[in-house]
């Protein structure tokens, strides 16, 4: 029997899974990632403490810079009267000096937090 338009049935091929017993099965992380295995939680906790790593460093530099501010202040009261420009070093200290480093960091942090993650994108490509 032939279907209409005259031509043979296509021929389909039968295969025993077991074909593939003998064979190592090659074990992409992309996969484990995605099944959320023992591996890949391994792999994805490296990227987790990479970027947790990252942003204490930040805000370590943030609470040294602009705490460190009061600090020196109770530690040297002689800064208190010094002016610069006509204005309180404290206040040219945090107006032009903190926004700056903060954007500085705010840079940082976001060219690191980028290069870790495209570290961890290749390696798992190469894998």
């Amino acid at each position: 029997m032939t279907p209409e338009g005259g031509s043979s049935p296509r021929r389909v091929r039968v295969t025993s899974p077991r074909t593939t017993a003998g064979r190592p099965r090659r074990v992409n992380v992309s996969s484990e990632i995605d099944a959320q295995t023992r591996l890949g939680e391994i792999y994805m906790s490296s990227l987790l403490r990479a970027q947790l790593r990252l942003a204490g460093i930040v805000i370590l530099a943030v609470l040294v810079l602009v705490g460190g501010l009061p600090l020196s202040y109770w530690l040297f009261p002689g800064l208190v009267d010094i002016r610069v420009l006509g204005m309180p070093l404290a206040w040219v200290l945090l107006g032009f000096v903190a926004y700056p480093l903060l954007l500085g960091l705010g840079w940082f942090y976001v060219r690191a937090a980028e290069r870790n993650e495209r570290d961890f994108a290749d390696m798992v490509e190469r894998s």
